[in-house]
């Protein structure tokens, strides 16, 4: 049996990119949209649209940018029903600078925003949703952020936010299953008119077992990567879930191809998934930005060490 509501959202190419500076070609981009769209994906986040002013060019790649003439060189002459998504991060774009969605190859804008700044996600998602794009908010780093103040932000955004969908968001891979569903519960109790999705990161190898928990409880918005691809420790395997849900308008095989002719070539250049320095900062519930600075350095493998200094100093 299968949900109908169910929708899935590939990211591999946007959280993908947050581990090369979105620099992935052309080329790879196309594959990767092409399969995702015979497998019969929903939606395929393919970056950020970030503004030029605050981010060079010259150091990031085309994906940090999203320029929607790049997303058509990507989309045009491949056949598909998948719709394309990207994300906003507060304070990161110019709102002029984004085109109405009738002269866009985009559908969907995620804004992505901490529980402090939801009034800004509000107010840029509402603008967006002005525009004629589907929306969603996106609240991250939520194991920081599950006080009172969440409970605010999840009221505000049902009573004043137009926005299609609410994201539970697990940044730094800490959450358990019981929290995943204590937090879609709350959710569901105050977002009424609106869907709930979730977005799990794999530091404890959790984000697949949390996004079952997830649908459990009515989240109907799942994301997920190719291969796991992700910052740090990735992304709930987009294989995993398809295969889980058991809809027959999902096909595997692509994704499969996919995976033996991209991502296996990919995995020996750049380095995601499961490892010990980011499994120690999701048991710990902090960024994982000091495990990825360890993996570059002489020390990558001394995990006691890097044990102790986040046990007795903790991150920012």
């Amino acid at each position: 049996m299968y949900r109908d509501k169910i929708k899935v959202l590939d990211c591999t190419i946007r959280d993908g990119g947050l581990i090369n500076n979105h620099d992935f070609d052309r080329r790879f981009v196309r594959k990767v949209f092409k399969a995702i769209s015979e497998a019969g994906i929903d939606y395929m986040e393919i970056g950020y649209k970030n503004s030029k002013e605050l981010f060079s060019p010259k150091e990031y790649g085309l994906w940090k940018f999203c320029d929607d003439e790049e997303i058509k060189k990507i989309t045009d002459g491949i056949k598909s029903k998948t719709k394309i998504s990207v994300m906003v991060d507060v304070g990161r774009v110019k709102l002029e600078d984004v085109k109405p969605a009738s002269k866009s190859p985009v559908s969907m804008i995620r804004v992505a925003s901490y529980v402090k700044d939801v009034d800004k996600a509000i107010y840029m998602a509402n603008h967006f949703a002005d525009k004629g794009y589907e929306t969603t908010i996106n609240i991250m780093a939520i194991s920081k952020d599950q006080g009172v103040e969440l409970d605010e932000a999840l009221h505000q955004i049902n009573e004043e936010s137009k926005i299609n969908v609410l994201y539970i968001v697990d940044s730094f891979g800490a959450l358990y299953q019981e929290t995943v569903e204590d937090l879609i519960k709350r959710a569901r109790k105050i977002i009424k008119s609106k869907e709930i999705g979730f977005h799990g990161h794999n530091h404890q190898q959790l984000a697949f077992g949390n996004t079952i928990e997830a649908i459990i409880h009515d989240a109907n918005y799942l994301d997920g990567t190719v291969y796991g691809i992700g910052r740090a420790a990735g992304n709930c395997p987009l294989e995993l879930l398809i295969g889980f849900l058991k809809n027959p308008k999902f096909d595997i095989r692509p994704i499969l191809d996919l995976i033996s002719n991209e991502f296996i070539p990919l995995r020996k250049k750049i380095e995601w998934g499961y490892i010990i320095p980011y499994a120690i900062a999701g048991m710990m519930n902090e960024h994982p930005r000091a495990a990825m600075a360890l993996r570059k350095s002489s020390k990558k493998e001394d995990y006691r060490e890097f044990y102790e200094s986040i046990l007795n100093t903790g991150l920012d």
